[in-house]
């Protein structure tokens, strides 16, 4: 048995808890509106919070960014950029965590920021030490997960990978960007499309990017060399950044980025802004703000105090809940911004066609289906899968979906976590739950997403993976977030931490993640008719077809267009 779960997540909340820390020197860099004063630490200049958007406080509140022009002077930017605000975790279900798997409340998704502020659209850039303006480094350009309810920049100090960088001859420039969660940045409902505030998180994380487009250069970075990288939330970022405006990524000109790197997230088709779902969302937080009188809703939710909007809109179901899994708030169409369903948009090719890497967890369901006990056999699934995640889809449908991963002990055997036989199965139909969930989320519609970017596409290469390098650990597995610790972290230093970044820092550089192997690792196949994938364990990689869970594929596949959220 590996690590203790406890032990584990302990070590996890140390990494995530420590910001970059300021040195006693200060690194300088001129940009148009600004100069901007940075920390030095650990070899790292780390020039954190410079704004890049006016403050969406106000009248601001739920209306798109605006971009910042005005001078800051000499800006500081050697402390901790602050969180946009949080969508917190319910106490119940923190409690519940924390009873169940010890330290679990440590991760991403539970460990909240104490330093939260409304004026929060700020980007954070760090570089290897001595970076100067000539060295045309490629960017990697980091959107931050948490299911667009929780997540911050300065939660991901990226001094470690920057290091691993420059120890293997690739230095590069970090960016992380703050964006809009929750209520404030993703609230939908038919007054937010006919006031066009749709997807604000999306636009604060374009601005990000055109703010890099004109300003990373004097920071030493390429613009023309710039990879989208998201997990989760931020993967799902990812995607919709290569079929924002149907595929446009161009500002001035030229693409914003040439690349893109998904972890845990892709493809998440979605009801529209104005559709029933997102409306009733809506409703809820216009009650919770006492605003249901009101002329206008959406003015009477933008003039309440902070405090009393941001209880408002954290009154849906969070995450970690017995609904939370269905995301009260996440990118919606909107005719414009996002024209279309990702999925739609993606079968008409209507998305930007530049190389990336996608892959998951193996068990990237078990976090998400602890908080449904009562859900104890294929029937309860089949009724909570209808009634809370997708109402559009028939109860026969989802009955044919739920059968091809078994009944009874075949369903706890053939259940996530995946190859643990009779084990950890917590309670009841957990483990049947977390399969099913986990592959019509992120595993099952990586593959969709693949399938057809490979028969629109076949020219632009493409590679995924399936991490197991936490297969041991008890009821979760390797589970969604893992690779955060394990990848972005390096809180372990094996052979998963060093192939991955490997893999990652040469497709930064080349867009081939084979080009600069040196026979260090094996070379990892491009997906395409062979449907070759790399499966990533603690101590290697070896290459296996992607084709598990087949018969579970067919049926997402034919049915897809009633699985939405």
């Amino acid at each position: 048995m590996r690590l203790t779960i406890a032990l584990y997540l302990v070590k996890a909340s140390i990494s995530l808890a420590t910001p970059t820390s300021g040195g006693s020197e200060t690194a300088t860099v001129e940009i148009p509106f600004a100069t901007i004063l940075g920390s030095i630490s650990n070899n790292v200049e780390t020039f954190a919070g410079i704004p890049y958007a006016e403050p969406p406080t106000g009248s601001n509140r739920l209306r798109p960014p605006t971009r910042l022009t005005k001078s800051l002077g000499i800006f500081d930017a050697t402390g901790t950029a602050a969180a946009c605000p949080q969508f917190l975790a319910s106490p119940d279900s923190t409690d519940f965590l924390q009873k169940i798997l010890g330290s679990v409340a440590n991760i991403p998704f539970v460990n909240n920021a104490t330093d939260q502020s409304e004026d929060c659209l700020t980007i954070t850039v760090a570089r290897p030490e001595g970076t100067t303006a000539d060295s045309r480094l490629p960017v990697l350009f980091w959107i931050y997960g948490g299911a667009f309810e929780i997540g911050w920049s300065s939660m991901y100090d990226g001094t470690n990978l920057i290091n691993y960088g420059v120890n293997i001859g690739k230095p590069f420039i970090f960016v992380a960007v703050n964006y809009r969660i929750g209520g404030f940045g993703f609230l939908a409902g038919k007054e937010i499309l006919k006031d066009g505030a749709a997807n604000l998180g999306l636009l604060d994380q374009r601005m990000g990017l055109e703010w890099v487009a004109d300003n990373i250069a004097t920071f030493g970075g390429d613009p023309d060399k710039v990879t989208i990288w998201g997990e989760s939330a931020g993967a799902i970022s990812v995607l919709d950044h290569m079929v924002l405006y149907e595929g446009n990524n161009t500002y001035n000109g030229k693409s914003l980025f040439h690349g893109g790197i998904m972890d845990s997230g892709s493809i998440t088709p979605t009801e529209p802004v104005d559709s029933q779902r997102a409306q009733d969302v809506y409703d809820i937080v216009v009650e919770a703000g006492g605003c249901r009188n009101a002329s206008s809703t959406l003015d009477c939710l933008r003039g309440l105090e902070y405090e009393d909007y941001l209880n408002a809109a954290c009154s849906p179901p969070g995450l970690l809940s017995y609904s939370g899994v269905a995301l009260s708030y996440l990118p919606r169409p909107d005719g414009r911004i996002l024209a279309k369903s990702p999925d739609v948009l993606v079968q008409q090719g209507k998305y930007a066609p530049v190389p990336f890497i996608i892959g998951d967890q193996e068990d990237e369901g078990t976090l998400f289906s602890l908080f449904q006990s009562n859900v104890s056999n294929s029937k309860d699934l089949v009724g909570y899968l209808k009634n809370v995640m997708f109402p559009r889809a028939t109860e026969e449908q989802l009955t044919t979906l739920v059968s091809t991963y078994g009944s009874g002990i075949s369903a706890v055997t053939k259940g996530s976590p995946f190859g643990s036989g009779m084990f950890n199965e917590v309670f009841p139909g957990f483990k049947q739950r977390a399969a099913v969930i986990g592959d019509i989320l992120f595993t099952l519609a990586r593959r969709t997403f693949l399938q057809l970017s490979s028969q629109l596409r076949p020219e632009v290469p493409s590679w995924s993976y399936l991490a197991t390098y936490d297969k041991g650990t008890p009821i979760l597995g390797t589970f969604h977030t893992s690779d955060i610790i394990q990848v972005f972290f390096g809180t372990y230093d094996n052979y998963a931490a060093h192939s991955v970044r490997t893999y990652y820092l040469n497709f930064l550089y080349f867009l081939d993640p084979n080009a600069d192997l040196n026979g260090t690792y094996p070379t990892w196949p491009r997906w395409g008719k062979s449907k070759d994938l790399l499966s990533l364990a603690a101590d290697k990689a070896t290459v296996v077809k992607d084709d598990f869970r087949e018969s579970s594929y067919e049926v997402i596949r034919k049915v897809g267009n009633v699985l939405r959220l």
